[in-house]
């Protein structure tokens, strides 16, 4: 007979329900997040482990040998206005400045570790880029057969060969106006030269630099402008190449490393303003002047202006953004940087192989598409 008792329907408690309820619902939902995050993670793996295309490559390729150029022209900038000298990454408290670190700093009273850092940086972008491609199986880039340039012969400098040439530049300073202009080069705009220096040294070549004041303050400021002129140069290369990288880590990558070049021109904009305005100018050696800019005061030259005023962007008649300028590969791409680079003086002396490896590397990366 069966026990009556147990006939007897109980009511539900909703508290074990819920809680019952829930636990198998959480249970689930967890495991559905679990297996969610199981499969984007895998995805991840999959996308970090594809190979990169022809184009990638090439752009990376590409940014691998405008880093190593940088890496070069800063170490030397670093080796004489650093924030030691001679040894361009370490710090010496004690070791009195030479002529030129202190007209560096009557520009700004942290310019030798502004040199430093921004050194670091590019050693770090070039080191970064080309273990990137080996780690996808991509050719890095190496120009240890180029580095055949002599350098300076002043007291701090290495004696060892050189990429790059700073003793011989024609600095173009179009952009210190560009960025104050409401016009953008990627709709044919054009710009004056705000200071016109022409086959110009911007490091002490021997320690006879270091004796005249005046002299030596001259060379630290049209360092200050091709500081500027350098990093503008990779914002715009930088923003250029990422429209065209197709795998996500390579516009990650573009991204990554475009927003420090960014960083870096941001700095100099101020540092250069510092040369052409009180109590550093006006100031005059042999044949070239830093006027003050503010004396008279024209818009398009204002020192104190670091951020990119608005401009025209995308189409003329959208309104006006503040904006990195060039963005198109015509202007700012890599075939663009090279032409800009060898116009400077940058690779003056340097052989007729190396600046065909470059072509062909600029080339490919502008022939990259997404």
């Amino acid at each position: 007979m069966e026990n009556p008792v147990n006939n007897i329907k109980r009511p539900v408690d909703r508290r074990s329900f819920m809680k019952t309820g829930l636990l198998a619902g959480g249970a689930a939902t967890v495991s559905v997040g679990l297996l969610a995050n199981g499969t984007l993670a895998r995805a991840q793996e999959r996308v970090a482990d594809e190979r990169l295309d022809t184009g990638d490559v090439a752009i990376l390729r590409f940014l691998a040998a405008a880093e190593l150029i940088e890496s070069d022209l800063w170490t030397q900038y670093a080796e004489l206005g650093g924030l030691t000298s001679g040894v361009p990454l370490e710090v010496d408290p004690n070791q009195p400045l030479n002529g030129y670190q202190a007209a560096l700093q009557n520009l700004d009273g942290d310019a030798t570790q502004y040199i430093t850092s921004n050194t670091l940086d590019e050693i770090s972008h070039a080191s970064f880029l080309n273990g990137y491609l080996e780690s996808k199986g991509a050719e890095p880039v190496n120009f240890d057969e180029f580095l055949t340039l002599q350098g300076s012969q002043a007291t701090g400098a290495q004696n060892i060969g050189r990429l790059t040439n700073l003793m011989h530049l024609n600095v173009d300073t179009s952009w210190f106006i560009r960025y104050r202009s409401a016009t953008n080069p990627d709709f044919g705009a054009t710009y004056p030269q705000a200071i016109k220096i022409t086959d110009r040294t911007a490091i002490p070549i021997t320690d006879a630099d270091f004796n005249d004041p005046n002299h030596i303050q001259v060379i630290a400021n049209i360092a200050a402008f091709h500081f500027g002129y350098i990093e503008q140069g990779g914002s715009s290369l930088y923003a250029a190449m990422n429209q065209k990288a197709k795998h996500p880590e390579v516009v990650r990558i573009t991204l990554g490393i475009g927003g420090d070049e960014i960083a870096h021109f941001l700095e100099w904009v101020d540092f250069a303003g510092n040369a052409v305005q009180a109590p550093v100018a006006p100031v005059t050696d042999t044949g070239l002047t830093f006027p003050d800019f503010f004396n008279p005061l024209n818009k398009l030259t204002q020192p104190s202006l670091i951020f990119p005023v608005p401009c025209e962007f995308i189409k003329p008649n959208l309104p006006k953004c503040s904006v990195i300028r060039p963005l198109t590969d015509k202007f700012g791409g890599a075939v663009a940087t090279i032409a800009s680079f060898t116009a400077d003086g940058l690779f003056t002396g340097q052989s007729k192989k190396f600046l065909h490896t470059l072509h062909e590397l600029a080339v490919a990366a502008d022939a990259a598409t997404r």
